[in-house]
């Protein structure tokens, strides 16, 4: 195998094996801590070490408890976001490149405009002033990160309609949709599979963001949360900001080495 092939099987299997353990402690979260992630103590400011590996808080809380179950939430919010992007942007690419004319210039023009305004403080501004509720901080990423998607497989489908197997499925009869469905999606799902993943790990860092900011789910124990609170501490307590970061860091890294692997798969 060639150097860069085997790169790009390091890089898929690391990639693969980091995703997967953070899937398996978000699943065995609740056998890995019993700890409620929001329950204070007395016990403040105290070091990794002994029933509490990763230390406790400003307010006592188990930073490892937050760790484990933050986990689940920044792995749905990283999913489900890429996956509404994924599927928007599949609808007006696939639209924009097999209709093309007035319609690929109106769905194109429109997919600049939204890709021209400033993503992170759209998002912020929307959370603001809705409310910071989980399935909204989804939505919200969903919609505002679907504008690279849909010019990715616009060009998926430019280059691939022009081939001389799609003419011959139009003289069989087949309409635009069957030769969407059938003969340009399964050819660009390679590169759509790299682009979601890329997604997933910018929606995690987007929620992370928010959470930062104070302004996500109160309800939910998020990584981003538990580094807001670390921020007014990090020269006390490292231990409240390294880890959350950590985990950020490892799931964000996770997500790129697949998308990395996936779309030099030819290269």
């Amino acid at each position: 195998m060639p150097p860069e092939g085997r790169r790009r099987s390091w890089s898929s299997w690391i990639g693969a094996g980091v995703l997967s353990i953070l899937v398996l402690v978000a699943i065995t979260a609740p056998w890995l801590s019993a700890r409620d992630p929001f329950a204070v103590s007395n016990q403040a400011i105290v070091p990794p070490g002994g029933s509490h590996p990763f230390g406790t808080d400003d307010l006592g809380r188990d930073v490892f408890a937050g760790v484990v179950h933050g986990a689940a939430v920044s792995l749905k919010v990283g999913f489900a976001a890429a996956a509404l992007s994924a599927s928007i942007g599949l609808v007006v690419g696939g639209l924009a490149g097999m209709v093309g004319g007035a319609t690929d210039q109106t769905l194109m023009r429109t997919t600049e405009f939204v890709q021209a305004l400033p993503r992170l403080f759209l998002i912020i501004t929307l959370v603001s002033l809705f409310g910071g509720r989980l399935w909204f901080v989804v939505v919200t990423i969903g919609l505002t990160a679907w504008p690279a998607t849909a010019r990715m497989f616009r060009a998926q489908v430019l280059s691939i309609a022009g081939r001389d197997f799609v003419t011959a499925a139009r003289a069989a009869g087949a309409g635009d949709t069957v030769i969407l469905v059938r003969h340009v999606l399964p050819l660009a799902l390679p590169v759509l599979a790299a682009h979601v993943s890329y997604q997933a790990g910018a929606a995690i860092l987007a929620e992370a963001g928010v959470s930062f900011l104070g302004l996500g789910d109160p309800a939910v124990m998020s990584w981003g949360a538990q580094l807001g609170s670390a921020q007014f501490f990090v020269r006390d307590a490292w231990w409240m900001a390294v880890f959350p970061g950590l985990a950020i860091t490892a799931t964000v890294l996770g997500c790129n080495l697949i998308a990395d692997a996936l779309n030099t798969r030819d290269g």
